[in-house]
C-alpha cells in the first residue's frame, strides 16, 4: 500500500517521465504496486482487501430496498439477504451498511433529529413538565404506569405509579406528585395525553379546565411530535428507567412506591446542575401552595373476590357479603373522601368500608359480612366419611374391556360360576 507522501511522488515522477521501473526502485516498491496506483486501480491510503468483498455483490439489491423504505430495519433486510446467499454474520452486514452510507437520507424525519437546540430560560416556579412513563416487565405483572412530574427550572422530579392512565388516575397522580414536591408551579406542560387534550387538535378536554382551575394554573400543550419541548421531564424519564427500574426489586406497587420515593431524594435531589445540587436549586422554587383535599375525581378499577369474600385495594383487604367470590367488582373511591364502595357487576353498591392508609395490610370486615360468611361455610361442612386414598383400586372389568377395544383386541370373557348357581337356584 502506497501512502500519500509516496503516490504524490510517484505521480510527480512519472509526469517527468520516469519509467514504472524507475519509479519503483526508487521507492523500494513492486513495479505492478506503481502501475496499479498510477492506473487508479488502486486508491493511495486504503490497503487491499485481505479476503473477498461479499457484500459487494448483494449492494445493487441491499440499495434499491434502502431507497423504498428508507426505515427497514438492518435486521429485516438481513433475513432478506441471507435468504439470497449472503454468508456472512449481522454486524459484518450492519458495518458495512454504514461503511458504505447506503441508508438515504429520510427528508421527513430530518426536522425532528439533528435540528439545532437552544436552552430555554425558565424562571423559579414557573412551568412544572408532566409525562406518563410506561414500565414493562413490573415484578407484580403487567406494565406500571408512573406518572413524572419535573420542575422545569431546577429539574427536581417526583413520581408515583398509577393503575391506569385515565383522567380519574391522572388527576389523582398529579395531586400526589405535587404534595411530594411541595406544591404546584404556575404552569403545567403535557405532551398530548388522552386524558387531557384531542391529540389530533391538542384542544383540552371538556372535563379538565376544572382541574387546572381547582390547582390555579395554566395548561400548555406541547405541539405534536415535539417531545424537546419538554425535554426536562423526559430527561428525568430516561433517568427512572435506567437508575431505578433496571435493578428494582419489590414484589407490590406499594413496595416500589416507597423505594421510588427514597430514591427521587437521596439520588434524584443530588444531582448537580451547574454547579449546585437539585435540591439546591428547587430552594429557589417559588411554588403556590396546593388545595387541602384532591380534585374530586372518582376513580374506579375492577377486582377480584377472592375465596374469603375479601376485594385487596391498595395493600389492604375489604370484605364483601358472601356468594360474590370469584366474581369482579368494582373499588369506587371519590377523591379526598374516606369511603370507598364495593360495586357489583350488576351496578349495585354491595359494600361501602372507610378507607385504610394506602400498603398498610389491613384487614377491613363488616360484622354482618362476618357472621353471614360464618353461617355459609358451617352449612357447607359435612360429616360424611371422605374417600378412603390408600386403598387399592385395579381396573375393573368395563376398564379392561375398552383397554381392549382400544388396543384392537377382543376382550376376554369372564365366565362368572356364582351367576349359573343363582340361576339354577332359582329354577328350582
Amino acid at each position: 500500500m502506497l501512502t500519500e507522501e509516496e503516490f504524490v511522488e510517484a505521480s510527480a515522477f512519472h509526469r517527468r517521465g520516469w519509467s514504472i521501473a524507475a519509479i519503483a526502485r526508487h521507492l523500494g516498491r513492486d513495479r505492478k504496486t506503481i502501475r496499479a496506483y498510477l492506473r487508479g486501480e488502486r486508491r493511495p491510503g486504503v490497503r487491499r482487501r485481505a479476503v473477498p468483498d461479499h457484500f459487494l455483490s448483494f449492494e445493487p439489491y441491499v440499495r434499491e430496498r434502502l431507497v423504498e423504505d428508507p426505515h427497514l430495519w438492518g435486521s429485516t433486510l438481513y433475513d432478506e439477504v441471507v435468504a439470497l446467499g449472503y454468508p456472512r454474520s449481522y454486524v459484518t452486514f450492519v458495518r458495512e451498511l454504514r461503511r458504505r452510507a447506503l441508508r438515504p437520507r429520510c427528508e421527513a424525519c430530518a426536522g425532528v433529529k439533528g435540528r439545532p437546540t437552544i436552552e430555554i430560560a425558565h424562571p423559579p416556579g414557573e412551568e412544572v413538565q408532566w409525562d406518563w412513563l410506561e414500565l414493562p416487565g413490573a415484578p407484580w405483572g403487567g406494565e406500571a404506569h408512573v406518572l413524572v412530574g419535573t420542575l422545569s427550572h431546577s429539574g427536581r422530579f417526583r413520581a408515583v405509579f398509577a393503575e391506569g392512565e385515565d383522567q380519574a388516575h391522572l388527576v389523582w397522580a398529579l395531586d400526589a406528585v405535587l404534595w411530594r414536591l411541595g406544591g404546584t408551579a404556575r404552569r403545567w406542560r403535557v405532551d398530548r395525553m388522552a386524558s387531557v387534550c384531542e391529540p389530533a387538535s391538542g384542544r383540552l378536554l371538556a372535563s379538565f379546565p376544572a382541574v387546572a382551575r381547582y390547582y390555579g394554573v395554566s395548561v400548555d400543550v406541547c405541539p405534536a411530535r415535539r417531545a424537546n419541548r419538554k425535554g426536562a421531564v423526559e430527561s428525568r424519564n430516561h433517568f427512572l428507567a435506567q437508575r431505578f427500574w433496571r435493578t428494582l426489586v419489590a414484589k407490590t406497587p406499594q413496595e416500589a412506591q416507597a423505594k421510588l420515593d427514597r430514591f427521587s431524594e437521596r439520588i434524584g435531589d443530588r444531582r448537580r446542575r451547574g454547579g449546585v445540587t437539585v435540591a439546591q436549586l428547587a430552594a429557589q422554587e417559588r411554588l403556590v401552595s396546593l388545595p387541602a383535599l384532591p380534585y374530586p375525581a372518582t376513580l374506579e378499577v375492577e377486582r377480584t373476590v377472592s375465596a374469603a369474600c375479601l376485594v385487596s385495594y391498595e395493600g389492604n383487604r375489604y370484605s364483601v357479603p358472601p356468594g360474590l367470590h370469584a366474581q369482579q367488582v368494582r373499588v369506587r373511591r371519590r377523591l379526598g373522601s374516606e369511603e370507598i364502595e364495593l360495586v357489583s357487576a350488576a351496578g349495585s353498591v354491595v359494600a361501602r368500608h372507610r378507607l385504610a392508609p394506602a400498603g398498610a395490610g389491613a384487614l377491613r370486615r363488616h360484622e354482618e359480612h362476618r357472621v353471614a360468611l360464618e353461617q355459609v361455610v358451617l352449612a357447607s361442612l359435612t360429616s360424611a366419611r371422605p374417600c378412603r386414598r390408600k386403598q387399592n383400586r385395579p381396573p375393573g372389568e368395563a376398564a379392561l374391556a375398552a383397554a381392549a377395544a382400544l388396543a384392537g383386541e377382543e376382550a376376554d370373557v369372564v365366565v362368572s360360576l356364582d351367576a349359573y348357581a343363582r340361576y339354577a337356584k332359582a329354577a328350582r
